[in-house]
C-alpha cells in the first residue's frame, strides 16, 4: 500500500486545530485511476478522508468548485474539511466504504439504480447557466477519448498494425458516434458515475465522489456508465427497463423533451459503445504506462458489451456491421493470444 507523505500528517492536525501530541494515524484505503491517493485519517473519537492529490496533474479546484456546486443541486458529496490548494492536500468526511458495488444483487438491483438514477436526475435539472465553466464534451473531447482505443489497445497491448483501410474504418465509426453524441440534450455528465463511484451511506442515501472531470454532455453518458458498468453485468432486458424508465422520469419532470424508445435506446447504445472502445484504451494505457494490471481483469466484460451492442444493431449502418465483422474475426483473434482473456 503506498505511504502518505510526511507532512500530510502535520498538515491535517493542524487544519483541525488539534495539538500537535494527538494520537493520529493514516492508513491507506482504495484508491482509483489517477495519481490520488487516499489515507484514513484516525483520532480519538473521529476520522476523516486526507487526500493527495499532485497539483500538477490533479484536478483540484475543479473538485471543490463541482462540490459545491452539486452540494447546492442537493446531491450529497463529501462535505469538505479543509484544504491547501499549493500543496495538494484536502480533509474529507468519511463516508465509510460501503460502494454501491457491494450492495448490488438481484434481489436489490432494482431499488439501488432506482436511487442511482434519481441522482442523475437531480445532475440534469441543474440549470445550465450555472455550467458555463464547465468543458463541453465537444468533438475534439470526444474524439480524444475515441483514439485511445486505436492507439493503446489495438496497437500497444495487442500489438496490431493498422492498414489504411482500417483506419479509415475507425475513423468512420468515430464520426458515426461523435454525431450520435452530440445530437443528444446536454447536461451535466459526471463521466464515471458508476457503482465504485457511489457510497451508500447509513442513512440510506448515496453520495457521489469522484466529479472533478465533469463536463456538459449527452444525456445517456452518465445512464449508460451506471446501467453498463465495468465492473458487474446485468442482462439486456434489464438494462433496457431501467434504462427507459429513466427516460420517462426525465419527461415528467420536464428535463428532457419526449422522445421514442428506438433513439433513446439508440443514443444509450452508441453512447455505451464510444464508452468502452474508450475504456479498452484507457485500461490498456492504465497497464502498460503506469503498472496497473489490475485493470486488466476487467477487459473481458468491457469487450462483451462492445460485442452486445454490435449484435444489436446489426444490419442498421454499413459501418458497424464493417466494424463488427473486423472486430469479430481480427481483433478478437489477437485479444485470445492474451492471458487477461479466458473469460471471453
Amino acid at each position: 500500500m503506498s505511504t502518505a507523505s510526511p507532512h500530510l500528517l502535520p498538515w491535517a492536525l493542524a487544519a483541525l486545530e488539534l495539538p500537535g501530541a494527538t494520537p493520529a494515524t493514516l492508513l491507506p484505503v482504495a484508491g482509483d485511476a489517477s495519481n490520488r491517493r487516499y489515507f484514513r485519517l484516525q483520532w480519538p473519537g473521529r476520522t476523516a478522508i486526507a487526500v493527495e492529490a499532485p497539483p500538477a496533474t490533479e484536478k483540484n479546484r475543479e473538485f471543490l468548485a463541482l462540490r459545491q456546486l452539486l452540494g447546492r443541486a442537493g446531491v450529497r458529496v463529501p462535505d469538505l474539511l479543509a484544504a491547501d490548494l499549493a500543496q495538494g492536500f484536502m480533509l474529507l468526511e468519511d463516508l465509510g466504504d460501503q460502494l454501491l458495488l457491494g450492495q448490488l444483487a438481484e434481489s436489490t438491483a432494482d431499488n439501488c439504480y432506482g436511487g442511482a438514477l434519481a441522482v442523475l436526475r437531480q445532475l440534469a435539472a441543474i440549470e445550465p447557466g450555472t455550467l458555463a465553466s464547465l468543458p463541453v464534451y465537444d468533438r475534439a473531447l470526444l474524439a480524444e477519448e475515441f483514439s485511445r482505443f486505436p492507439a493503446w489497445f489495438l496497437q500497444q497491448l495487442l500489438g496490431l498494425e493498422l492498414a489504411d483501410a482500417e483506419c479509415h474504418l475507425l475513423a468512420e465509426l468515430d464520426g458515426l458516434l461523435i454525431g450520435s453524441a452530440l445530437a443528444q440534450p446536454q447536461v451535466l455528465v459526471h463521466r464515471d458515475f458508476h457503482s465504485r463511484n457511489l457510497m451508500c451511506l447509513a442513512d440510506g442515501e448515496l453520495a457521489v465522489i469522484d466529479f472533478q472531470d465533469a463536463v456538459v454532455g449527452p444525456v445517456t453518458y452518465d445512464p449508460v456508465s451506471l446501467l453498463k458498468d465495468c465492473y458487474v453485468r446485468w442482462p439486456r432486458t434489464r438494462v433496457t427497463t431501467w434504462a427507459l424508465g429513466h427516460r420517462d422520469a426525465l419527461v415528467s419532470q420536464g428535463l428532457l423533451p419526449a422522445v421514442d424508445d428506438a433513439t433513446f435506446l439508440r443514443w444509450l447504445d452508441w453512447m455505451g459503445l464510444q464508452r468502452h472502445l474508450k475504456v479498452l484504451g484507457t485500461f490498456a494505457r492504465l497497464y502498460l504506462r503506469d503498472g496497473k494490471s489490475a485493470y486488466l481483469r476487467d477487459l473481458p466484460l468491457v469487450i462483451a458489451y462492445i460485442r452486445e451492442v454490435l449484435a444489436a444493431h446489426a444490419g442498421e449502418t454499413s459501418v458497424l456491421d464493417e466494424f463488427r465483422d473486423w472486430f469479430e474475426h481480427t481483433v478478437l483473434t489477437a485479444v485470445a493470444r492474451q492471458p487477461w482473456s479466458k473469460s471471453l
